[in-house]
């Protein structure tokens, strides 16, 4: 299974008034397993961004004056993102942002060139009802280190969401006990060995009469039928 963990920062939050991408990251899963083919572009989006946005990105009008505007990199991110599942944090927002720029290069939608999104924000809220849940507070949740995050960043946020998206899901991706090749330290795949049979120990004579006597004893105590008995052997009809 290929999946995208994918982020973008923004020059504020509305694209149907204008606003535009800035940068985009992702990271890829192939298996669950990171695997190194990232896509990372600082994006000249052509205005200014707002105040607020620039207070969480710090990425300047400036420094992306010389970058590629998004017609030049969307045939590259379109071929990245293709047949994929993309993993999102709140992926409306994104969503909207990508869906504004294809528009106006008369591309297709996010959702025709990918084979679904899944919403991190949404898993977030049905896992963790009436907490923060947040990328950061994730992190803290799930034992992921962000310190070295001081702005956002579109392909870090890629990065700590991958392992946020991978600590959430652990353990979900099969309900069945097949095999699972293990692995060595040195990376070299280990031999499979068949589980043990399951092997049933019958109770013993004596040991029959000790756990009558033992339930008797309790039945005795209780005035009655002690839990066991009355669950076991319901009282004859009087």
């Amino acid at each position: 299974m290929r999946q995208i963990v994918l982020d973008t920062e923004t020059t504020g939050l509305n694209p149907r008034t204008g606003d535009r991408i800035l940068e985009i990251g992702a990271v890829e899963l192939n298996n669950r397993m990171l695997t190194g083919n990232n896509f990372h572009h600082y994006i000249n989006p052509e205005r200014d961004s707002e105040e607020g946005a620039l207070a969480v990105h710090g990425l300047t009008t400036e420094f992306l004056s010389d970058k590629p505007k998004f017609a030049e990199i969307a045939d590259e991110f379109r071929a990245y993102i293709a047949g994929a599942e993309l993993i999102i944090h709140n992926a409306p927002f994104d969503i909207g942002f990508l869906n504004a720029e294809f528009k106006r290069l008369n591309l297709p939608p996010v959702h025709e060139q990918v084979v679904g999104v899944i919403d991190t924000l949404v898993q977030a809220k049905e896992m963790h009802p009436g907490k923060r849940n947040s990328l950061d507070a994730l992190c803290d949740r799930y034992g992921v280190s962000n310190a070295h995050r001081k702005l956002h960043g579109a392909l870090l946020d890629s990065e700590l969401l991958a392992d946020v998206y991978l600590a959430m899901t652990r353990g979900q991706n099969s309900l069945s006990m097949e095999e699972e090749v293990e692995v060595a330290a040195d990376g070299a795949a280990l031999e499979i060995v068949p589980l043990a049979e399951v092997i049933f120990q019958s109770a013993t004579a004596d040991e029959l009469a000790a756990h009558e006597a033992t339930i008797a004893g309790l039945d005795k105590a209780a005035k009655g039928q002690c839990i066991w008995t009355a669950v076991t052997a319901p009282p004859a009809a009087a």
